[in-house]
């Protein structure tokens, strides 16, 4: 596979061909094949355990110095808020699940507590790599290249003057030192706020008091000192408790920070009532149990153990590691406006579709729709160009009556629902089913959703029991021939921010029957219409999962026939024990399979007798892979489904998901060129390997920096 195949222009009105095989029988698993699969008992990898390889390789990304300095950076600062991610909902849950009674053992055949007990050392470990690396070789390396990151020692006599001015001026007026002592109990900590524990003394009785101050998180994490250089800001404040605690004697300062629970748990039995009992929830979430206590490494024995027993944390959950805490904070050193130091700059294009080739002037959506399926490749096709001006000109557009959509997360200021105020207030019929549990972005879905109904738009949240996930929209035109659909199907959210740093694919089209499925799925969504069953989609928690094995299955059967057989798929995460065992049954029966996987991978590829033919790759990047693409060889008339569902029990069960059957040939050699790309043995990658670990592969052909330079040769 070469870079230049992936420049190829789809061929206008190549239209799908799919022939019907006469295969008598079909595969079904026997008892023998099931036997010898359940003789495997630790055929599964643990998802946390899996999870928590996944950002090392992040971690590793950083640690790579062939990559761009700020760039390695902002890898530094994806770890550590990932991991806060994982400790407020992953870990939460198996503290929850533990402390509940509810302690079964999970498909890698580990108990809960040895997961976790599992957690608090790989993650001790991790914490205290990242930190180290940070302190002696990328501050160093950022100081090589004119950007300091000085502790208040490092500051010269009139960095310490202008510090002590920003003090007095704009940090002192905010801080509120809290006492603890018989007349004021300890304070609440707020999940993943910065804090201060201090020790002073009072000078004429001898006796020593415990405060906390809480470092505000309304200014700059790392104040700025001119230069390029800064200094982080709890230093600034500790150098100056004096002035906090007058006429006492200050002993000695730490900083610390709690994670705690912040998953939801909403009970959705009155639907009506969805909204209000999620507002609640929300306000309870800020006072979840904590579940990690993070502790600068110089703090003292005492100063521990009245943190450890006021917050209830026990000894294994306090993660010591060197300081500055909390380098979430590194993407505003990352923002700096030093292109020295970042990835060149990209730009994405309007998608060859979408542009007139003699002016390069943007065409009209509908009419090239009309024309040709249209399958972007988000963010070398530019978002703006594509999916934005669908939905903008569909608002615009006197001859469309009506626009449905599902939105699960998108940006602050959005155009997508600004495009659909503007359509209601023309008097277009306008559905938008908002999924208001998507997680930490429950509030934003809340405004919007109220945003939308004060615009006359028809606002449903869903079903009871679900999230609805999947990425859908449709709009309804009047035309000469009759109405006629225009759908856009998607594996990413509809979000102009993150589709400029999101790997994603999406497909527009005018195909009638999937235009059917979808305004039945829609229906079905926002009434009580019930259509289990549909011809171009594959649909959860319906469909998905039996119809992907069916088509695992499938494979098996062109193989024993003498016809071309393979899968590959590309996701966020495998972790569905049902699809996996498909994998491992098509494999067992030689079957190849090939699997791109960026996050959490529970299945072990090259275990003999099982999984000889399964090669498992993950691919990391300026970009986050976050397409799911599902490929079969079909006998030799490839299948190929984009969509929105990963193979986890969430996603199968837990979600409205929509996979779609890619109609046209061109869509399907294009998935199939990027898939070529991808597992290329001469592509960039790291190999999962049959125990867990993971070996990078230094391929030379590294695959968005392939992509990207195919889109700027189409400019």
């Amino acid at each position: 596979m070469t870079a230049a195949r992936l420049d190829d222009e789809p061929v206008p009105g190549d239209q799908a061909t799919h022939e019907t095989f006469d295969v008598d029988p079909p595969y079904v698993p026997d008892a023998e094949a099931l036997e010898h699969l359940a003789g495997f008992e630790n055929r599964f990898l643990d998802r946390e355990l899996s999870w928590l390889r996944f950002n090392v390789r992040l971690l590793e990304m950083a640690e790579n110095d062939t990559l761009p300095l700020l760039e390695r950076v902002r890898s530094m600062a994806f770890f550590a808020s990932n991991l806060d991610e994982f400790f407020m909902v992953r870990v939460a849950g198996l503290k929850r699940r533990i402390d509940a009674g509810m302690a079964v053992r999970a498909a890698s055949g580990l108990m809960p507590r040895e997961v976790l007990e599992a957690i608090w050392t790989r993650t001790a470990e991790q914490m205290k790599r990242h930190a180290e690396f940070w302190r002696d070789d990328l501050v160093p390396a950022l100081s090589a290249n004119g950007i300091d990151l000085v502790r208040w020692d490092d500051l010269d006599r009139e960095e310490q003057k202008f510090c002590k001015r920003f003090f007095k001026d704009r940090v002192f007026p905010v801080l509120t030192p809290l006492a603890v002592d018989p007349a004021h109990p300890f304070p609440y900590i707020s999940g993943l706020s910065l804090n201060m524990a201090v020790l002073v003394r009072n000078p004429k009785t001898g006796k020593e008091h415990f405060a906390r101050v809480k470092v505000p998180p309304t200014f700059s994490r790392f104040v700025s000192l001119g230069n390029q250089r800064f200094v982080p800001l709890e230093d600034v404040i500790g150098e100056h408790l004096k002035r906090l605690f007058p006429g006492m004697e200050v002993l000695q300062s730490h900083t610390f920070r709690v994670t705690r629970n912040e998953d939801l748990e909403v009970e959705e039995d009155d639907a009506e009532n969805l909204l209000q009992a999620l507002e609640k929830e929300l306000l309870r979430r800020k006072f979840g149990p904590p579940v990690r206590l993070e502790i600068q490494e110089s703090m003292t024995a005492q100063v521990l153990e009245l943190l450890t027993s006021e917050l209830g944390i026990s000894p294994q959950e306090v993660i010591r590691v060197p300081g500055p805490l909390d380098l979430r904070g590194l993407h505003a050193i990352a923002d700096l406006p030093r292109e020295d130091l970042k990835y060149p700059a990209f730009v994405p294009i309007t998608h060859g579709n979408l542009t007139e080739v003699e002016t390069a002037s943007p065409v009209d959506v509908f009419e090239a729709a009309r024309r040709h399926d249209v399958l972007l490749h988000h963010p070398y096709d530019s978002f703006a160009t594509s999916v934005q001006r669908f939905l903008e000109q569909a608002a615009a557009d006197p001859h469309v009556l009506a626009i449905k959509q599902t939105l699960y997360r998108t940006s602050g200021d959005s155009p997508i629902i600004d495009a659909l105020v503007d359509a209601a207030e023309a008097g277009k019929q306008v559905l938008a089913l908002i999924e208001i549990k998507a997680r930490f972005d429950e509030t934003a879905n809340i405004r919007w959703a109220r945003k939308l109904e004060h615009a006359g738009c028809h606002v449903v949240y869903g079903q009871v029991g679900l999230k609805t996930h999947c990425k859908l929209a449709m709009v309804v035109r009047d035309e000469p021939e009759g109405i006629r659909r225009y759908t856009h199907i998607g594996t990413g959210n509809y979000n102009p921010k993150t589709a400029r740093s999101y790997e994603d694919l999406g497909l527009i089209t005018t195909n009638e029957a999937i235009g059917e499925d979808v305004a039945n799925l829609f229906n079905n969504l926002s009434g009580y219409s019930r259509k289990p069953s549909y011809d171009t989609l594959l649909v959860a928690p319906d469909s998905v999962r039996e119809g992907l094995v069916e088509r695992i299955h499938q494979e098996v059967t062109h193989l024993r026939a003498g016809r071309p057989s393979g899968i590959r798929i590309k996701a966020n995460s495998i972790v569905d024990e049902a699809t996996i065992d498909a994998l491992y049954l098509a494999a067992r029966e030689g079957v190849t399979v090939q699997l791109l996987v960026r996050g959490i991978c529970a299945l072990r590829p090259g275990v003999p007798g099982l999984s000889e033919t399964i090669e498992v790759r993950s691919v990391l990047g300026r970009f986050l892979e976050h397409s799911r693409v599902f490929w079969f060889q079909n006998g030799g008339d490839p299948e190929a489904w984009i969509g929105s569902a990963d193979l986890m029990h969430r996603n199968l069960d837990r979600r409205v998901e929509v996979l779609v059957r890619l109609p046209e040939a061109d869509s399907r050699d294009q998935v199939g060129r990027l898939l070529d790309l991808a597992f290329d043995p001469d592509t960039h990658a790291w190999l999962l390997r049959r125990d867990g670990s993971w070996e990078r592969n230094e391929g030379k052909v590294h695959l968005q920096e392939t992509l990207i330079e195919g889109h700027r040769r189409r400019t």
